[in-house]
């Protein structure tokens, strides 16, 4: 069976960026995928600190949770990744993981390369397209695969769950699934 993980970079816990990533991982699971939810709020992942451990261990020098989520981005048919904007960026812990995964994930061979990879990001109001990119920058320089929907993959709400009312960024959400689980049909035929 195939496997699609959402990684949450949102410190809040239930929030909107998870609730846009369960909209998009309810959907592959009624397509009959795998799916696992990972809470970066829930987790200890500190950013880089240009080291270059990773060039000869290939793996990262710091000990925290980072190892363990890494290791099920390789084993993940598919990530989507998900980030509140914050002030015009991704969340520091989306930042922290993406800035470790994509050098140890470079120097072990590019072991995340024609994986699928989905961004989706949630504002308030204003910063939802800088951040979208920024997480597909991570996918295209890990040579991943990036399938469509039929917009731009964000969402708008700002107090708990608002998001739920954003009935268009919810669609989107389940079109890019509905795309994910197709991609991975077709790949895995």
């Amino acid at each position: 069976m195939v496997k699609v993980i959402g990684i949450c970079g949102s410190p809040r816990v239930r929030g909107n960026t998870e609730y846009m990533i369960r909209e998009a991982l309810n959907t592959l699971e009624k397509e009959g995928v795998e799916i696992e939810l990972i809470r970066l709020g829930e987790k200890n992942v500190a950013p880089c600190e240009a080291c270059e451990a990773c060039s000869k261990l290939k793996d990262c020098n710091i000990t925290d949770d980072f190892q363990e989520i890494f290791a099920k981005m390789e084993a993940a048919d598919g990530i989507i990744l998900g980030s509140p904007v914050y002030f015009g960026s991704a969340a520091p812990q989306m930042m922290a993981l993406i800035d470790r995964a994509g050098y140890v994930a470079i120097k072990k061979g590019r072991s995340l390369e024609r994986k699928i990879g989905a961004s989706i990001a949630v504002a308030r109001r204003a910063g939802a397209n800088f951040t979208f990119a920024q997480m597909n920058y991570f996918f295209f320089i890990n040579g991943m695969i990036v399938p469509g929907s039929t917009y731009w993959n964000v969402g708008y709400g700002r107090g708990m769950e608002e998001v739920a009312k954003d009935e268009e960024g919810l669609r989107t959400a389940r079109n890019l699934a509905t795309n994910i689980a197709w991609l991975l049909k077709k790949i895995h035929s």
